[in-house]
């Protein structure tokens, strides 16, 4: 979903509890990412592997001028013959600990998951929740936004709202301070950039 449909869900959204949420949500992400300078950890259950929010937020973290919104994704059946960034396994979360956050995406809970993401949060891990809410993961998440069954949005049109606010929180500069040939500079860096890593 580009940044063109996300204004249009958001305009759509308008006057329910989405908009706000999802950025409150996105700004509690990017604030534990930046202030902790740890690694942001992406997880989902074995049915439901979050890869498109993560290819996002490596989209957003390249936008942005914030390196560290870019993810690892962590995948149940991952296999050293994947490509890098598909071949981080559930090892990497129990290895999580101070500094790091963790984002649990699942639908549904899945018990051998909950005993490693518990176990990051007793190690110091942040551990941030989306999901259909209601259950241990909320309860163990510093902070959860639930998209129960039967809601105005799916948990994939969260995820959009989630990884385009998080890429427009990133401070800019005051616009006072802000000179003709500072925004220049940062449009040429941003313009020659390396593209993120294909997903």
């Amino acid at each position: 979903m580009d940044a063109v449909r996300v204004a249009l869900l958001r305009e759509v959204l308008a006057g329910t509890e989405w908009p706000a949420a999802t950025r409150r949500f996105a700004g509690v992400l990017r604030g534990s990412v930046v202030s902790h300078g740890g690694g942001l950890l992406v997880v989902g259950t074995p049915e439901y592997e979050p890869w498109h929010l993560a290819a996002h937020l490596v989209d957003e973290a390249a936008w942005s001028g914030t390196p560290e919104l870019a993810p690892t994704l962590v995948r149940h059946a991952a296999r050293p013959s994947d490509p890098a960034h598909l071949a981080v396994g559930l090892g990497r979360i129990e290895a999580a600990g101070r500094g790091e956050t963790l984002l649990v995406v699942a639908p549904d809970e899945h018990a051998g998951l909950l005993e490693r993401v518990h176990g990051a949060r007793r190690a110091g891990a942040t551990v941030l929740a989306l999901g259909t809410g209601g259950g241990d993961l909320e309860t163990m998440a510093h902070e959860a936004l639930p998209v129960p069954e039967g809601a105005e949005l799916d948990l994939d049109s969260v995820q959009h709202l989630v990884s385009a606010a998080a890429g427009e929180n990133a401070a800019p500069l005051p616009r006072a301070r802000r000179r003709f040939r500072d925004r220049l500079s940062r449009l040429a860096e941003t313009l020659t950039a390396p593209p993120p890593t294909a997903w």
